[in-house]
């Protein structure tokens, strides 16, 4: 193994191999993933440089931005020479290169499909280690009033009180909702439990005159819909 004596520091490096120069030369697109992050992470240590810290961080989540972007503050200040303050510039500007993803295909104003809830739901709900349980509110000719977080959970599991979800939506006078929840195992199947609470939302919504239009799961991979799929 390279003795840590005889590394060589990114000072010393030619120029044109530097994070930063290289990118003031070259332009973003020349650099690797890892150089990237060293340029957030600014410094390494005496015993490693940036650019080689972040090929260790890298290689821990099998080189994959995606897995990167999941983890929280606590994960990454574990690793040798990131404190909390290096662990918040990694992770803002993953949260900045994902909201910039979602901002390319704007959220739609009206529902005619369960592919234009997807789009507007999944900014938040992917890269999340828990279930969240939302709901989009919907107006006349199904236009968008807004979307209401009802309530956070664990990883298999969160619990969904019927009395906030109609409360919203009487304050919203919504004609009908959109019941959607993540699933962060990336299991897009619905459960039991999805199925039955659909139908129970379903069945009560019908008694306040407003209509569960759909209820969507979402994953960092994609959604399934329960009323594409005839569950409702």
């Amino acid at each position: 193994m390279e003795n840590y004596e005889n590394k060589i520091g990114i000072k010393s490096w030619a120029e044109a191999d530097r994070p930063r120069e290289k990118l003031s030369g070259q332009g973003r697109r020349a650099l690797t993933d890892a150089e990237l992050i060293a340029i957030l992470i600014g410094s390494g240590s005496r015993n490693e440089t940036a650019v080689e810290l972040s090929k260790r961080i890298l290689h821990h989540y099998e080189n994959d931005l995606n897995k990167l972007g999941k983890a929280s503050i606590s994960e990454l200040s574990k690793f040798k020479g990131i404190g909390e303050a290096k662990a918040i510039s990694i992770i803002a500007a993953l949260e900045i290169g994902r909201r910039r993803n979602d901002t390319e295909s704007q959220a739609p104003d009206y529902i005619n499909s369960s592919r234009d809830g997807y789009n507007i739901m999944r900014r938040h709900l992917m890269d999340l280690n828990h279930e969240e349980f939302w709901i989009i509110l919907l107006g006349r000719s199904q236009k968008v009033l807004g979307k209401e977080l009802i309530s956070k959970g664990g990883l298999a599991s969160t619990v969904c009180d019927p009395k906030i979800i109609f409360h919203a939506a009487l304050q919203y006078q919504a004609s009908g909702i959109i019941l959607v929840h993540n699933h962060p195992s990336g299991n897009l199947k619905p459960s039991q439990e999805d199925i039955l609470l659909t139908k129970k939302l379903s069945a009560a919504g019908r008694m306040l005159d407003i209509s569960v239009f759909d209820h969507l799961i979402i994953t960092d991979n994609g959604y399934t819909s329960l009323g594409d799929a005839e569950m409702m």
